[in-house]
């Protein structure tokens, strides 16, 4: 059978067996280096070589007396376990080579299970009568391994009926963890037997294996020439490893033996060479493999070889022996003759050059290794990890390590921790519930390996590219599993926001955020909830605060995706509230964490407590809501802007008579004040003022707009000069009352014409418009009413937090219950509505109706241009102004109509010019036309204004009537009592004269001014000379 028919019958044979050293690459990282030009097989092969040959002189190995072992239970049974309780006291006591029951010491010490299996795995058959000698080569040949699973078919035998059985020895148990056939093992004996004799004596470190290998056997003792060849391949590697590529000791590449070997390895890749006696290849290797390994570091003699003890070959080759340790059936369980392998391993730490250092190091390695190949299925052989790495930590504390030591001692640790800290970083998604003792081990020995490599390591070694990649190590232990706790739950709060997208600009933006944030913030709590119950107890032994700090950690993750989902956010939505008032929620559960696990806390968590960044979920809402108030009012401010530019005041139509501005701005006010009410949170009394007061100015704004029509007196005509009257003499008026003129006739005839053709109302477009202005001002009015009503009776409304004073003085909680939110738009309403309906009276009647009143009425004389036409215009206007205002807006303006028409009248009375005269006898007619006048009004619509207010109006114009009736005699006595009064002067003296009273405009009988335009107006002699001697006045022309 050839050498590549023998592997393959291993791999076979052992199903459930991996022989790798190095784990996946992804996963943990191989920190010896590597070796070209052998695999695995190769180098399990020459580490059992190296192994018999040092241990050649105990019993079994072909020693005198055969160390033989037992296995640990002699029950037909498998499976179980058992723990040692501490520390044993050494290996069992042996009697005649035999193993006695016991339990590891080892074992003990590591905290790992005790195999409980049938004998017959651990003896071997023997014939009846008879004894095998298991030293011998030959007595192999008799043996059974029993049904091992594990072995190949040249290690597997039949036990006759009636064969006794035995232990199998040290020997036999190695070469079968280390899987070498019947074959393989005669081989080497018969070497070791033909170098040795006449020096039993010799030591193994004294030995170069592979050339006595090589002079020793020939092809003959193989199958065939290519199971040789790679035989021989493979000693050839051994020692170009050893000795040329990793020696132990610097070689010189211009070393001619060191060219001579290469040369000799080459020229065996194509076929075998020949190492028969005579041969000069073989001579040429024997002096190039024995100058290179007798070498010194000093150059001088030296009693031990070194061909097998450079870096990393060495470490390789005792992995392979100390995964022997390792049962083959199940491979996270470790055989219970641990003791005696180990012991016996140790004999090759001289031809290895292995250190007790090295040894523990590497054992370290071999069980955590072990734990990770196997799928960490097996926490025992992790607790063993740990309890190595007590010894480990000792000896990285000694002063006097070497450097290869400290390298090796980088390199594994550096591997371990990059391998526990991937887990630990992410400790959620490698841990459960099931599995949280496995962190509970792991992490005091990723822990420890921090610190050795922190406190010992330090710069000395080269650390491996992939630790480069690891965020820097910190020194204390709190601050790492601080790190292992942010990162862990950094890494779960992504895992979960990979799942939703809250800044999705899909389809339904505002609700798919919505529901996203919603899902988020209760997965984030149910992590918090995990990381409280599962894994803070843990964590805890190692930071004061695990739980505040994953509290903390996972209230700034959901922080910061709120943050980037409010970037976003331009206005107020009822969904913003919504996952604000969520995360508010999620913010109190991680608060009360944080402040439950920092009771005992030295500082009491406040340094904690400041890494958290408030959602300030209130003040948010808060400014949001103020921004979506600015932009509702931004756009009805828009609006206002707009119908300043484009409002013409005309009605959409009749039942709609006001401007479509108001209509609007209304609409959006009161939708504004709506929607506010809809946002579902509780508002406050000074949020409400905030919006009432800027509602308000608008309203003001809009009602001073409306308001903005002129002023009465651009209507009222501008006052004649003051002149004495002599028109006519006692002859010419006996003449007009005898014969009226004919100027008079013809005004009476018109006036006649005009009764009789029915008078349209004289209202003007302007004047008209001026209406729809008085309504646009009361529909204002009445919807105020309503938002203010809205306002007062929200069931959101809630007390005011805050007592500093709002920026609208005009408080209305603070004025008390009659109070309204607009009290001063109602103001401002009522003064425009006040000036709007005094401009259109002024308006109508000394505008539209000038032809009839002022330019017309008592023209010529008071008989023949009575009031009666202007009355008829009058109530044609006025019925007009009813269909026109609203029922609200009439009784204010038909008063202001009133009133101007008193005015008007009154001018008529005193300021009519040169055309108007009077006498004393025209007082029956100017009085009987002054209560036609006011019985217009007092009938006017349904009550609109009260006789009272009529009778209180008229009491001017009426004293001015009584005045004109009074004889010129007494007015002038009268005007002088009140002029001098006026003046301040008292009495007239000698010389003086009356002062000029001025011209108040406010008519009354009391008024000097007034007196003195009656008198002007008296076609009376008396009257004219007493004008011309006080004042000098001019006579008319």
């Amino acid at each position: 059978m050839g050498h590549h028919s023998r592997r393959e019958s291993f791999a076979g044979s052992t199903s459930t067996f991996r022989l790798d050293l190095e784990p996946e690459p992804t996963d943990l990282l191989w920190p010896f280096g590597n070796i070209d030009g052998l695999d695995r097989d190769d180098i399990r092969e020459t580490a059992y070589e190296i192994f018999f040959t040092a241990c050649r002189s105990s019993p079994g190995f072909g020693g005198r007396n055969a160390l033989n072992y037992y296995s640990s239970n002699q029950e037909n049974t498998d499976g179980g376990s058992g723990t040692g309780p501490g520390f044993g006291s050494g290996a069992p006591n042996r009697g005649n080579g035999v193993g006695l029951l016991g339990t590891s010491r080892m074992k003990r010490v590591l905290g790992l299970k005790t195999l409980r299996r049938s004998t017959s795995r651990r003896t071997s058959s023997v014939g009846g009568g008879g004894s095998s000698n298991p030293s011998s080569p030959g007595g192999h040949g008799h043996g059974t391994f029993g049904s091992n699973p594990g072995s190949s078919p040249s290690m597997s035998f039949t036990v006759p009926p009636g064969k006794l059985k035995r232990p199998l020895t040290s020997a036999e148990i190695m070469r079968q963890q280390m899987r070498v056939t019947e074959q393989s093992d005669n081989r080497l004996r018969k070497t070791l037997m033909r170098t040795l004799v006449g020096q039993m004596g010799r030591r193994a470190e004294t030995i170069i294996l592979p050339l006595e290998l090589l002079r020793h056997l020939k092809p003959s003792e193989f199958n065939d020439a290519h199971e040789y060849h790679l035989w021989q391949k493979r000693q050839l590697k051994i020692l170009e490893l050893g000795l040329l590529l990793h020696p132990s000791i610097p070689l010189d590449r211009s070393n001619t033996f060191a060219m001579r070997l290469r040369d000799i390895v080459r020229s065996s890749e194509s076929k075998s060479i020949d190492t028969g006696k005579h041969s000069e290849n073989m001579r040429a290797l024997c002096n190039s493999v024995v100058s290179l390994a007798w070498r010194s570091p000093t150059g001088a003699q030296t009693d031990v070889c070194h061909w097998a003890d450079g870096f990393p070959v060495n470490i390789h080759l005792y992995l392979a022996l100390l995964h022997s340790i390792f049962d083959l059936r199940d491979e996270t369980l470790v055989l219970d003759e641990i003791d005696e392998i180990l012991e016996l391993i140790k004999k090759t730490w001289s031809t290895l050059g292995i250190s007790r250092a090295m040894h523990n190091l590497c054992f370290t390695w071999i069980l955590f290794q072990q734990y990770v190949v196997t799928g960490q299925t097996e926490p025992d052989l992790l607790c063993a990890s740990v309890a190595m790495l007590a010894e480990v930590v000792i000896d990285a504390k000694k002063s006097d390590r070497e450097v290869l030591y400290v390298k090796m001692l980088s390199s594994v640790l550096t591997s371990i921790k990059g391998w526990s800290e991937k887990r630990l970083l992410d400790y959620h998604e490698s841990f459960h519930k099931g599995t949280i003792g496995l962190m509970d081990n792991l992490l005091p020995l990723a822990l420890s390996v921090t610190k050795i490599l922190d406190e010992d390591v330090g710069g000395a070694a080269v650390s491996a590219p992939e630790e480069r990649k690891l965020e820097p190590a910190v020194d204390s232990t709190g601050n790492r599993v601080d790190q292992y706790i942010r990162s862990s739950l950094k890494t779960a709060f992504t895992k979960v926001l990979e799942t939703e997208d809250p800044n999705d600009k899909t389809g339904e933006i505002e609700q798919k955020a919505k529901e996203s944030l919603f899902q988020l913030a209760k997965e984030t709590e149910d992590l918090a909830t995990k990381e409280k119950e599962t894994f803070s107890p843990i964590l805890k032994k190692w930071h004061p605060i695990a739980t505040g700090l994953a509290a903390v950690t996972l209230h700034n993750c959901y922080g910061t995706v709120l943050k980037q989902f409010l970037a976003g956010v331009s206005t107020l939505t009822n969904e913003t509230i919504e996952i604000l008032q969520r995360a508010g929620k999620l913010e109190k559960v991680l608060v009360s964490m944080v402040v439950e696990d920092s009771v005992d806390y030295e500082d009491g968590g406040r340094a904690i407590v400041r890494e958290m960044v408030p959602y300030e979920v209130d003040s948010i809402i808060l400014s949001l809501l103020k921004t979506w108030i600015e932009e509702r009012l931004k756009k009805a401010r828009e609006l206002f802007e707009r119908a300043k530019e484009t409002e013409t005041w005309n009605p959409k139509s009749k039942t709609e008579p006001y401007a479509q501005s108001v209509v609007e701005l209304m609409k959006l006010a009161k939708q504004t004040v709506d929607d506010f009410f809809e946002i579902p949170i509780r508002t406050s009394d000074d949020l409400v003022h905030d919006l009432a007061g800027r509602l308000e100015l608008l309203f003001q704004d809009y009602t001073t707009f409306v308001a903005s029509c002129g002023s009465k007196q651009s209507y009222i005509p501008t006052l004649p000069p003051l002149t004495r009257c002599n028109r006519d003499s006692k002859f010419i008026q006996l003449c007009k009352k005898a014969s009226p003129c004919k100027i008079g006739t013809e005004d009476s005839h018109h006036n006649g014409s005009n009764e009789g053709n029915h008078p349209r109302p004289s209202t003007s477009r302007g004047t008209q418009r001026l209406y729809i202005r008085l309504n646009t001002l009361h529909y204002l009015l009445s919807h105020i009413h309503s938002i203010d009503k809205t306002l007062a009776l929200s069931p959101r409304l809630s007390p005011s937090s805050t007592t500093k004073p709002t920026r609208f003085p005009h408080n209305r909680r603070q004025l008390g219950c009659g109070s309204s939110y607009f009290d001063l738009a109602r103001s401002s309403i009522q003064a425009a509505s006040q000036h709007v309906s005094e401009i259109a009276a002024y308006r109508l009647i000394f505008l539209d109706s000038n032809s009839v009143f002022y330019e017309s009425l008592y023209m010529g004389d008071v008989a023949n241009a009575r009031i009666r036409p202007a009355l008829r215009i009058l109530k044609q206007n006025l019925t007009l102004l009813g269909a026109i205002l609203t029922d609200r807006a009439q009784p204010l303006a038909i008063k202001e109509v009133m009133k101007a028409s008193f005015e008007a009248y009154l001018m008529v009375l005193l300021a009519g010019g040169s055309s108007r005269v009077f006498y004393r006898s025209d007082h029956e007619m100017i009085e009987e036309d002054f209560d036609s006048l006011k019985r217009v009004f007092c009938a006017c619509g349904e009550g609109f204004i009260a006789e009272e207010v009529v009778e209180r109006e008229a009491e001017t114009v009426e004293g001015v009537v009584t005045l004109m009736g009074q004889c010129t005699e007494q007015i002038m006595e009268d005007f002088s009592i009140v002029a001098c009064e006026a003046s301040g002067i008292g009495m007239v003296g000698s010389g003086q004269k009356l002062p000029m009273p001025p011209t108040t405009g406010r008519w009354n009988r009391s008024d000097p001014n007034t007196i003195l335009r009656v008198l002007c107006h008296r076609n009376d002699g008396a009257a004219n000379q007493f004008l011309k001697r006080t004042f000098q006045l001019a006579k008319r022309r």
